[in-house]
């Protein structure tokens, strides 16, 4: 994929028009290669940015590059995209670092007076890092060296070099990445890196290095000189606040609440912390339902009516400072009635309080010196059965997250999807309070791990997954419509190569996730077989559901998104039927369309730039690179489907 941006500089030149054969490479596939990759093409925007930015600015501006990297659409693709082993091959690779290295050398251009500057010349906005300086660790004379050769290079023959060295790559492809890049004199930009000595060894070095840093202060004496001066203006803004604010009613006992926040019974009522709805401890042993309405509550501050008030009041009427959250398609009102107490308690650095109104869960969590920063946050949970209704995020903090767990809940632990045979952590169990353990939600850099919550009840174990939201989603596996809980080393072998994936859901109000293999394909060029995955998120609200059909082959520790549907009954309990393809490359570079649709289709199609047909749910067929084809399945009843796209 190219633009069309131009460069007043030298070191770029306007970028040709895209091509109608040129491939598309779709956001998923481009997030799966920068989560990947991400320390490599952090390194190389590093390396390609004029070193007279300053040690500290270079590595912030590099970590900005490559996190700007992402196209800002998902752009649906007709192509079917290919998949190889690492970095080879891989058209979402190949994106991401086509727009990296074009980043880095914008970032280098002088800024022209009658020009809007480009956004990556200009300091990021963010990341951003307050009173320190970081700056990779210091290597040898030799690192030395050869940082004071490439900083006396363009920006387009550092470029080169790095692209040799770094990525490997012959002439003939850094040259078609530099020209992608809009590079004006190509051949110039490699003649002038052939003055530099091939050490490329040293480019992995950690001088090179802006995700392994050091870390040292700013000026301490100006910084204290500021200080004083913020503290003073901080001060007068403060008494004017108190001045202005005599007169009204004020927040008064309701903390962070807007006033008035309540103007007739009916919501007085619903705001009266006596009236709060409170479960005995063992009605759900006898209840007809098991979902949150059997909930207790539970932690040591169910009695601290204050606390009660304050966050009955600010569910109704959140003050400007609060800050307000929502899974999509949850609303933010106030409570209709009196809600059910679910926790109220201290947790880490926070006062908390979870409650219940039958459509949602609220979370209000204030510093325990004070209603300052106070949050409230929504999730969307009608319809909760006892499988979803089995924990509730209490809190995060550095990175870890607390559970407060269903009364039917026995044991929890921690388990790394990633890694099946690893075996489970068991956690401290306290009052329905679990242990801290780490989130994936929070996480940043590659997918190293990906660790869920497993919990024992009565009715067997199941899996939870933190997906940056009140309540964890839950992992089942099997054929729409008879899936099951992930339970057993199998389920867990095919979870494995597709969890990272999990983390294009988050923060889509998502009720569960359903991991289906579908079908196992042998690859031509006796190369073994691959599997077919899909993967389908299901939401509280019903729509925004997403299907990801995912390809993983020998060798490869991650499964590629290959195909996706939104909205779409494919692979669901409606529609338990699935089509998808990929343009693959084996061992012998040979290409060929590979396809497989789930069992029972009877034969399946292709049409456009590979055409050719077989009987059965599998197809593989010789083609070329790039081609463009669209699949369609028949099933023994003469209905047809679709590939997912």
């Amino acid at each position: 994929m190219q633009s069309n941006v131009q460069s007043p500089s030298q070191d770029a030149a306007p970028q040709p028009a895209p091509s109608a054969t040129d491939p598309v490479v779709d956001v998923e596939q481009a997030e799966a290669a920068l989560v990947e990759h991400y320390p490599r093409l952090v390194r190389l925007a590093y390396l390609v940015l004029p070193p007279g930015l300053g040690r500290n600015r270079r590595v912030l501006t590099a970590h900005s590059l490559t996190q700007r990297a992402l196209p800002r659409g998902r752009t649906p693709s007709t192509v079917i995209p290919a998949q190889s082993t690492g970095r080879e091959g891989d058209a979402g690779y190949a994106f991401v670092r086509l727009r990296v290295v074009r980043a880095a050398l914008e970032a280098g251009l002088p800024l022209r007076r009658r020009a809007w500057p480009k956004r990556s010349q200009l300091p990021p906005l963010l990341p951003q890092v307050w009173g320190l300086r970081l700056f990779p660790r210091s290597g040898g004379a030799d690192e030395l060296a050869l940082d004071q050769q490439l900083s006396a290079l363009s920006g387009a023959g550092r470029a080169a070099y790095v692209l040799r060295g770094l990525e490997k790559l012959q002439d003939g492809d850094a040259r078609e990445v530099l020209t992608a890049a809009g590079v004006a004199d190509v051949d110039a930009a490699l003649k002038e890196a052939d003055g530099v000595p091939a050490r490329y060894a040293l480019l992995d070095s950690p001088e090179f290095d802006p995700c392994s840093l050091q870390a040292r202060p700013t000026d301490l004496v100006r910084r204290r000189q500021r200080g004083k001066a913020a503290l003073a203006a901080g001060a007068a803004v403060v008494v004017c606040g108190a001045l202005l604010a005599l007169p009204g009613d004020g927040w008064g006992p309701d903390g962070a609440a807007a006033p008035p926040y309540a103007q007739n019974p009916a919501a007085r009522d619903a705001l009266d912390p006596g009236k709060l709805t409170r479960v005995s401890p063992a009605a759900w042993k006898t209840s007809a339902r098991t979902d949150f309405s059997v909930w207790p509550a539970r932690g040591g501050l169910t009695g601290d009516k204050a606390l009660l008030r304050r966050a009955l009041a600010v569910w109704a009427r959140p003050g400007k400072t609060v800050r307000v959250s929502a899974t999509p398609g949850t609303p933010s009102g106030g409570p209709a009635g009196p809600p059910q107490l679910l926790y109220a308690g201290t947790v880490d650095a926070a006062r908390v309080v979870i409650l219940h109104d039958g459509l949602r869960i609220a979370r209000y969590a204030e510093p325990k010196d004070g209603t300052g920063g106070a949050a409230l946050d929504f999730a969307r949970v009608d319809g909760a059965r006892r499988a979803e209704a089995t924990a509730v995020v209490l809190g995060r903090a550095d990175g870890n997250v607390r559970y407060l767990t269903a009364p039917w809940v026995t044991k929890v632990a921690e388990r790394d999807l990633l890694k099946p045979g690893s075996g489970a952590m068991e956690l401290p169990l306290t009052d329905g309070v679990t242990a801290p353990l780490a989130s994936p939600a929070q996480r940043s850099g590659a997918c190293t791990s990906w660790n869920v919550l497993q919990l024992t009840d009565g009715s067997g174990k199941r899996l939870m997954t933190d997906l940056g939201e009140l309540v964890p989603a839950r992992l089942t596996t099997g054929r729409p419509g008879s899936a099951g809980e992930v339970d057993g080393s199998q389920d867990l072998r095919t979870w494995a190569p597709f969890a990272c994936s999990l983390s294009a859901v988050r923060g889509q109000g998502v009720r569960s996730v359903n991991a289906w293999r579908y079908a196992e394909q042998p690859l031509p060029d006796a190369s073994g077989s691959a599997s077919w995955v899909c993967t389908r998120a299901e939401t509280w609200r019903g729509g925004g559901t997403r299907a990801l059909a995912q390809f993983h082959t020998p060798g490869v520790r991650y499964g590629a998104v290959v195909a996706k549907a939104e909205d779409a009954p494919a692979c669901g309990e409606r529609d338990p039927h699935v089509l998808a393809g990929v343009l693959w490359r084996s061992e012998a570079g040979r290409w060929y369309l590979l396809a497989a649709g789930s069992r029972g289709t009877s034969s399946v199609s292709a049409t456009g730039g590979v055409r050719a047909s077989a009987p059965g749910h599998l197809l593989a067929v010789p083609a070329r690179r790039g081609a463009r084809a669209e699949l369609k399945g028949t099933l023994p009843d003469g209905r047809t489907i679709s590939g997912l796209r």
